[in-house]
Parts: structure tokens; C-alpha cells; sequence
């Protein structure tokens, strides 16, 4: 690579941090608002996140092309920063997401319908089949029920709550079962690992936006415990946990029955 290509290339890869930084600054924003947001901040959070994903989309594709195109004529410095810039647009993209998510749960015209949390299961299990393989999983059921949800909503939370029950495990062959009861009037699911299990003095705000208990050496921004609870009260239900430290995890939520 001559002088002039180097110095394009440093350009370039400098021109994609600053771009990186200016969504961060974005996204920190939407973050600072969550908690005292109204039905127009919802509106604002759907556009903002359709106009950065346009932005994180080019800092993704234009990495890529300068990692493959200079493959091999990049010195050690430059293969780091694309690789950086390439992670922190992947954890945005996910971060993004994942509030769209969050907010869209209550917002619009969706109505619970009867529902068979089989076919829920089967879905969430799609969605999260890369995720099972790469950890050598083993995710097994009981009978669900037909339960008054919405699909798409519960696809969501028990993808959540399996992903989170693979990724925190630490154990080579991560086990996760789903279950259900009646409890009163309602049906109760639950999520069991077999994971290290949650400290009792960090349970009650494992439920809140943003609240995480593990370090950066975990994937996760927070917000997927914080949508399940959003979802399954705004189905009428309540979501708590029951784990003590080495014992494993098990996340329950009730849903009103269909029939």
C-alpha cells in the first residue's frame, strides 16, 4: 500500500469512528430519556431508531468492504479500529432493537387473542436456534397451554428469557426447561436454567431498563428483562424470579387463560 492509499484509508477509518461516536451520542441520549418518555417520545424513538439504522447500516457494509478490499495490506493498528468500529455497530444495531421493542410493546392497536404457547415455543426456538447451537444447549418443554397474548409479544420474551438463560449459564452444556401451572385463575410459565443462580441482594432490579449484573465480558444492554416485564403486565399478568446462588434460575410470568 502506497502512501496516498494509507492515508485514505486512515481518512476513511477515522471518518467512521467520528460517525460511530455521533450515534453513541444518540443512542445515550434516547437512553437518558427512557424512564420519562410520553406517547410522542415513542414516535420520536421509531423515526430516530429508523434513521440510525440507515447510518449504522453504511458504518457496517463500508467497514466490511475496507477490511475485505485491504485484506491483507492493513497494518495491525487499522485491522483493530475496523474491528472495533464493526463490534460497535453491531452492539447498536442490537441496542436499537431492543428499544423499538421495548416501547412498541404497549404502543399501536394490538389485542390479545387466544394464543398456543406451543407454537410460541416453536418460534422463539427458530429465532434462537444459532444461539443454542453455538452453546451446545439444551432447551426441553412440558405441555403449554393456550393462553389470551399476543404472539409476536411472547415469542419475544421467551426468546429473551432463553437467550438469557444460554449466554449467563457459564456451564459447557447450558440446560433450560419450560413449564407451566395453573396459579389461581391464570396460567404460570416458567423458564428454569441451570445456570450459577442470582444473588438475592441483586433480584430486585434485575426487572429495570438498563440494569445489568454482569460485566462487559457478557453481550446484553439491559433491556431484555426490563421489555418482559413491560410485556407480560401490559398482558395482565405479573414476571418475578426464583434463583438462589448455585441452584439455577427460574423466571415465571402468568397470562389469562384463553378458555
Amino acid at each position: 500500500m502506497d502512501n496516498s492509499d494509507a492515508n485514505r484509508l486512515e481518512d476513511e477509518i477515522e471518518r467512521l469512528r467520528k460517525a460511530l461516536d455521533a450515534e453513541t451520542r444518540t443512542c445515550l441520549e434516547l437512553r437518558r430519556q427512557l424512564d420519562g418518555a410520553s406517547a410522542e417520545f415513542e414516535e420520536f424513538v421509531s423515526m430516530t431508531a429508523h434513521d440510525l439504522r440507515e447510518s449504522l447500516r453504511d458504518v457496517s457494509s463500508f467497514s466490511q468492504l475496507m477490511a475485505e478490499t485491504y485484506a491483507g495490506r492493513l497494518d495491525s493498528d487499522a485491522g483493530v479500529f475496523l474491528g472495533r468500529i464493526q463490534a460497535g455497530a453491531a452492539k447498536m444495531q442490537a441496542l436499537l432493537a431492543d428499544v423499538v421493542d421495548y416501547w412498541a410493546t404497549s404502543a399501536g392497536d394490538r389485542q390479545p387473542g387466544p394464543t398456543d404457547m406451543e407454537t410460541v415455543l416453536r418460534q422463539a426456538l427458530v429465532c434462537a436456534d444459532k444461539l443454542i447451537t453455538e452453546h451446545a444447549g439444551i432447551v426441553t418443554h412440558d405441555p403449554l397451554p393456550r393462553v389470551m397474548g399476543d404472539f409476536e409479544i411472547l415469542t419475544k420474551v421467551l426468546q429473551h428469557l432463553i437467550r438469557n438463560a444460554l449466554q449467563y449459564c457459564g456451564k459447557p452444556s447450558p440446560r433450560v426447561h419450560i413449564s407451566s401451572r395453573r396459579v389461581d385463575l391464570d396460567w404460570a410459565i416458567s423458564v428454569q436454567d441451570n445456570g450459577p443462580g442470582i444473588d438475592p441482594a441483586f433480584q430486585s432490579r434485575i426487572f429495570g431498563a438498563f440494569k445489568r449484573l454482569h460485566g462487559k465480558e457478557y453481550p446484553g444492554n439491559g433491556l431484555g428483562l426490563a421489555f418482559c416485564k413491560k410485556s407480560i403486565e401490559w398482558h395482565g399478568g405479573r414476571i418475578w424470579l426464583e434463583s438462589a446462588p448455585g441452584a439455577g434460575s427460574a423466571f415465571h410470568f402468568t397470562l389469562p387463560p384463553a378458555d
